[in-house]
């Protein structure tokens, strides 16, 4: 059955309307009809509604049936990358989203190689929410996860210090394995944070500052993992750990 999301929940005679592209997929790409049914999901919320009009620019439907999305993984883990080069960023959040992050908040350290300015951050956001959005659909997730706006170390820092447990991917940490820091502790609705770094990794300074911020530096092991395969490994093992 087709998924889609949107941006709240029923209104009190349980109608949704949809507008934009996911209207013109509904009316013209899936000719969908009258009478025919489709799930909408709204913050892990999945609703079974029948479609009662069906126009290019909007969709209408009243939800029948509700329950909460058995595809949402019990901690909610909020994935800190520091700007990578190219478009690794756009594969890192979609492969993020298939492994049930939720949500990608993207930093600049001080070894980023690529350092876009404020316009170009704000550009690019839209199509990074659209592949967060287009990855959650397709591995049929109940959320789709945000993508945060670009922001500077310090903050990112400082901001993921407020999870329960925070996790500092460090290459240089030897004797605090990510199996260590995690086994035992990923009960429901804990929430996580992870941060990763870039090309060069941390500098020194980064790393005592976000220790002493009260993240937990973490090793991965005596591979160099590059900077788009740390952050799915870290989320690799915390889905293991809570959903398998």
């Amino acid at each position: 059955m087709p998924r889609f999301f949107v941006g709240s929940p029923p209104d009190d005679d349980g109608i949704i309307e949809i507008t934009g592209d996911d209207a013109r997929h509904i009316a013209l790409s899936l000719r969908s009809s009258v009478g025919e049914m489709i799930s909408v999901c709204h913050d892990g919320v999945v609703y079974e509604c029948e479609l009662l009009h069906i126009r290019a620019e909007k969709v209408t439907m009243r939800a029948l049936s509700s329950r909460r999305d058995s595809s949402e993984p019990p901690c909610r883990v909020t994935l800190y990358v520091a700007n990578p080069k190219g478009d690794k960023l756009d594969s890192i959040i979609q492969k993020a989203t298939e492994l049930g992050v939720f949500r990608v908040a993207p930093f600049l350290s001080e070894r980023c190689v690529s350092r876009p300015d404020a316009a170009a951050c704000e550009k690019r956001r839209a199509r990074e929410a659209r592949i967060a959005l287009e990855a959650a659909k397709q591995c049929g997730r109940g959320f789709a996860p945000e993508v945060a706006g670009m922001t500077d170390m310090r903050s990112a820092v400082n901001e993921a210090a407020r999870a329960d447990i925070a996790l500092f991917i460090y290459e240089k940490e030897k004797e605090m394995t990510l199996r260590r820091a995690i086994a035992g502790k990923l009960s429901p609705g804990v929430t996580v944070s992870v941060m990763t770094g870039s090309e060069g990794g941390f500098s020194p300074a980064e790393a005592q500052y976000a220790i002493s911020a009260g993240l937990i530096p973490c090793g991965l092991g005596e591979r160099i993992l590059r900077c788009e395969t740390a952050p799915i490994y870290v989320l690799s093992a915390v889905s293991y750990e809570t959903e398998l």
